[in-house]
């Protein structure tokens, strides 16, 4: 196969630009990325000394630990996870998603053996760094501009290195290392980055449903597809029939213990009168047993329930790439993940030891493309979809475009 010379040397400039914009970002979400993989290894000891307790004859019940947990909290706990355990403190659960907060009783005397933050925490910094520079929504489409060109600059790398004639163990394998400083650190890019390329794509595919720009354009699809959650997956639309008085949560805890679920399993508190009891749990081993389970709050009569396959096929696809972009599939999963942040890690820096050593003083060794060339439709329709699925890098493209024609206009005032 022939390769078209000038398509290779346009595709190598954008590659060329690309790195230049975003590698100095890329680095930093590899090292916070493989920093953060071990969170519940940094956070597990100091989270032990909160859960576990000396057990004692008797134990409150879980009313009154809810009242204590009220009265001890920033912010009114909405849940409780449930654990068979008798030598662990109480979990309650406050706040969502970022702003998490988890307190612990004592079931025996009442204390309160520890508040966990995780916003607070150093692991909740460096989830910070990693999604958002400390910068809140800017930083956070600062990081999907990055995003939307590293999944560019993968394509790109992909056709750039690939073999027109034949494969061989050196330099598609294995770096040369007879070739000088810059042909070894060159290869190590592009070896390391061609072998990791897939799963790159798959870790992109699970970090940008938490983008603000392409995660709400995937949200309104899966609404209109009706292909997110159920409506009711939440309890939406579910009331109580309201009664002389409610269950305890003791009695509560009971119906719910009727119905064993894996993983983490909590208990939400109903909100009002007419709220209800919702029992789930997160089972990243095996996202198939994942139920969510609704009550009335007076009877405790099983109201309604879902099991994972009513989840539509864009959730469950995005739940799968969010969970393996976070190693939290199992130790495969963390293995893979982790490897794969290391070697991003070595792909971006020698890529910048690669052109520093090509680099002349004062120039920036941008490819140079024939002015008169012109990629073809099929580039210009991928650039097209590209910018539709990524918005911001479809944006920046068009910027690009504008600029570029200003350029050429200004140059052809010159010459008249």
């Amino acid at each position: 196969m022939k390769r078209n010379l000038k398509l290779h040397q346009w595709l190598m400039k954008w590659h060329f630009i690309s790195g230049i914009i975003i590698l100095p970002f890329v680095l930093m979400l590899s090292v916070t990325g493989f920093i953060y993989l071990f969170k519940n290894t940094y956070e597990s000891p100091q989270i032990s000394d909160f859960r576990y307790v000396d057990v004692k004859n008797e134990r409150l019940t879980f009313q009154e630990q809810w009242e204590i947990a009220g009265r001890n909290s920033d912010a009114k706990p909405h849940s409780i996870i449930i654990s068979g355990k008798t030598d662990e403190a109480t979990e309650f659960i406050s706040g969502k998603f970022a702003n998490v907060s988890h307190l612990f009783v004592n079931p025996y005397n009442g204390a309160i053996t520890g508040k966990f933050f995780e916003n607070d925490s150093p692991m909740g910094q460096i989830r910070k760094m990693h999604g958002s520079l400390f910068l809140g929504v800017w930083g956070g489409r600062i990081i999907e501009f990055v995003g939307s060109w590293l999944f560019v600059m993968l394509l790109t790398g992909i056709y750039i290195w690939w073999p027109v004639r034949k494969w061989s163990v050196f330099g598609f394998f294995i770096p040369r290392i007879k070739q000088g400083r810059r042909t070894f650190f060159r290869d190590i890019h592009a070896i390391t980055g061609f072998w990791i390329s897939i799963l790159l794509l798959m870790i992109l595919a699970g970090g940008l449903p938490w983008t603000e720009v392409f995660g709400n354009n995937f949200k309104r699809l899966q609404k209109v597809t009706n292909t997110g959650y159920p409506a009711t997956w939440d309890g939406q639309g579910l009331k109580s029939l309201p009664t002389e008085n409610s269950l305890s949560l003791d009695e509560m805890i009971l119906i719910a213990k009727e119905h064993p679920l894996p993983g983490t399993v909590s208990l939400a508190f109903p909100k009002g009168k007419e709220g209800i009891y919702s029992l789930s749990n997160t089972y990243y081993k095996d996202l198939n047993a994942q139920k969510i389970i609704h009550f009335d709050q007076y009877s405790g009569k099983l109201l309604l329930q879902h099991s994972w396959s009513d989840v539509g096929v864009l959730m469950r696809g995005r739940m799968w790439f969010m969970a393996f972009h976070q190693g939290q599939l199992g130790t495969w999963n963390f293995l893979i993940i982790a490897c794969t942040a290391f070697l991003l890690f070595i792909m971006s820096l020698s890529a910048i030891i690669s052109y520093l050593l090509r680099k002349r003083k004062g120039k920036l060794e941008i490819p140079i493309v024939p002015s008169n060339f012109f990629p073809g439709k099929i580039i210009f329709l991928v650039i097209a979809i590209l910018g539709l699925i990524l918005p911001l890098f479809g944006l920046n493209i068009l910027l690009i475009v504008l600029v570029s024609r200003l350029s050429m206009s200004k140059s052809l005032l010159k010459t008249i």
